[in-house]
């Protein structure tokens, strides 16, 4: 069964739930969350998407993100991408949440309020191989003039939360 993703007002209350391509298709405000690690040097974890995803493939983005489950908590969810995702968990805190909206070239379009949360974790990760194609660490500066520099090489969504949220993770 198609994953389901929840849809919500603009004030995050659900109104109800929908496959995730057809929430994707029709451009429908739907819950999400971003999960942003950082190591004790203050770098940000990346992933690098697998090659077979259907949008964004090999492109870097956050450390993890997705959506949550009907009855799953922002942190829960994100617990559990993080650990289907990258192999590992840590103690996450959510730090604030915004609307976007990023259309991709293959008509899809993602129209979400998310929520980011941020973590710290030291070792390294074991990387599910069927969504992540690598891993590296960056300072946020970094990150910042990479993206100046090589947009095109960053998902879509990652930019834009990126920008929204640099000033709020470099105080985290």
């Amino acid at each position: 069964m198609e994953e389901q993703v929840i849809l919500v007002d603009k004030d995050d209350n659900q109104i109800g739930t929908m496959p995730k391509m057809e929430a994707h298709e029709k451009a429908l405000l739907h819950r999400a969350f971003s999960v942003f690690v950082f190591n004790e040097k203050g770098e940000l974890m990346l992933q690098q998407r697998a090659a077979h995803k259907y949008h964004s493939p090999l492109l870097w983005t956050n450390t993890c993100c997705s959506h949550q489950r009907v009855g799953e908590s922002n942190v829960e969810a994100g617990r559990r991408r993080l650990q289907e995702e990258m192999g590992f968990t840590t103690e996450l805190k959510e730090v604030f949440s915004f609307i976007y909206k990023a259309p991709f070239d293959n008509g899809l379009t993602e129209h979400e309020l998310d929520h980011v949360l941020i973590g710290k974790y030291e070792d390294k990760p074991v990387i599910n191989e069927d969504e992540v194609a690598a891993y590296k660490w960056m300072q946020l500066e970094d990150v910042k003039s990479e993206i100046e520099q090589n947009p095109e090489i960053y998902t879509e969504w990652f930019k834009i939360i990126f920008k929204e949220s640099y000033k709020r993770l470099t105080n985290a």
